[in-house]
């Protein structure tokens, strides 16, 4: 047997910051990112528009490290934006800002991008949630990541957030990825024989200037440009700290398991991205609501189905991963619904209770800044 990967996890997330009275987006100020800074160092900093914050845990070996690290950040941060009469959101899309009115960090990179990008980078009023798991060995980054992007539209309809898009329904569950797919080099990434293939593909985008590097190949799933992981990038941003972890140790433990076959002179199945795009749709469209296809069975089923299928075949590794009550809480996600669920329903009560569209919104806001706040 070949020696074990890590395994290894990072969490990165992005975050929006509201008027804790008026749930409106605000731009962060530099004071406050002062504060932050002091606090949290390089685990913090600006993001592509003015009214966002992103972290990053350090590397964690497990996700109990995992979860420690993103309560310390999330806590600080919610700690010092109160300070300011703010107050952070994890949620894909504000559900009522209007992407005009926002304005871009003035940062190098994010000049550039917009440069580039024009309208498209103007839209970018969104928030994912990445994760990173390590993985020595580049080859079998590739292998795994070619594997593993099967279960890339389960782990979007668990975690979609953005039903909402200035202040209209959108119909889907996840409307932050139709936003992103504006952007060059997105999606599905496609099937690569080896490191090689991808760094020669890589290098002939940076070679003319094309991309700095490849950290400007933004797949849903790619090896990262700056640490030796598979980075995880489907995911909307989630409200709730302890989804974001079930997400994460799905993810790791979902790995191993494909690495444990590698060990039996087994593998998942690869399957092309036309259908893998058909249940990316399905996530994004309908989230838990309706099931994806089993394309070994030849049928759609539900996701209570589904999650108890996945929890079975990765059992041993979150055994040997100690994240088997991380990955358990699926079966409550899966049942109870996804923030995009609990979004519409707050939306449905406070019009019912004869809010209008606005006000309505507004208490999406402040249910989405209550979420951030539990388990801290």
């Amino acid at each position: 047997m070949s020696r074990e990967p890590a395994f290894s996890l990072g969490i990165e997330e992005e975050y929006l910051l509201v008027d804790a009275e008026t749930g409106a987006l605000r731009d962060a100020p530099d004071a406050l990112m002062a504060a932050c800074k002091a606090e949290l160092e390089d685990q913090v900093s600006p993001e592509f528009l003015r009214c966002q914050i992103e972290i990053g845990t350090p590397v964690s070996a497990n996700i109990l490290e995992a979860r420690s690290h993103l309560a310390r950040l999330r806590g600080t941060i919610s700690r010092q934006a109160t300070e300011f009469g703010l107050a952070p959101i994890s949620s894909a899309c504000h559900p009522l800002a209007d992407w005009r009115d926002q304005d871009h960090t003035d940062k190098d990179r994010y000049n550039r991008l917009s440069q580039e990008m024009r309208g498209m980078a103007r839209r970018m009023l969104i928030c994912g949630m990445h994760v990173h798991v390590g993985i020595d060995d580049q080859d079998l980054r590739i292998d795994l990541m070619n594997q593993f992007k099967y279960f890339l539209p389960h782990l979007l309809a668990i975690s979609a957030s953005s039903p909402f898009w200035q202040g209209e329904e959108t119909g889907l569950a996840s409307y932050r990825t139709t936003v992103f797919a504006g952007y060059p080099r997105t999606g599905l990434p496609p099937d690569l024989g080896s490191w090689n293939e991808f760094d020669r593909s890589a290098r002939a985008l940076s070679d003319l200037e094309i991309i700095r590097d490849s950290s400007e190949i933004w797949w849903d799933l790619r090896p990262s440009a700056r640490f030796p992981t598979l980075e995880t990038r489907v995911c909307d941003a989630c409200p709730r700290l302890a989804d974001t972890i079930t997400l994460a140790a799905l993810i790791q433990a979902s790995l191993r398991m494909l690495w444990r076959l590698s060990q039996r002179n087994m593998r998942w199945r690869q399957y092309d991205n036309f259908l893998l795009g058909e249940n990316r749709w399905r996530a994004l469209r309908h989230g838990l609501a309706k099931g994806l296809i089993d394309f070994g069975g030849g049928e759609i089923k539900p996701h209570d189905v589904l999650a108890e299928e996945w929890l079975a075949m990765i059992a041993e590794d979150a055994d040997q991963l100690a994240c088997q009550p991380n990955v358990a809480r699926l079966r409550e996600i899966v049942a109870h619904g996804n923030s995009a669920d609990r979004q519409r329903a707050v939306f449905a009560s406070a019009t019912a209770a004869g809010a209008n569209r606005d006000e309505a919104h507004r208490a999406i806001v402040m249910h989405l800044i209550e979420e951030f706040r539990e388990g801290l």
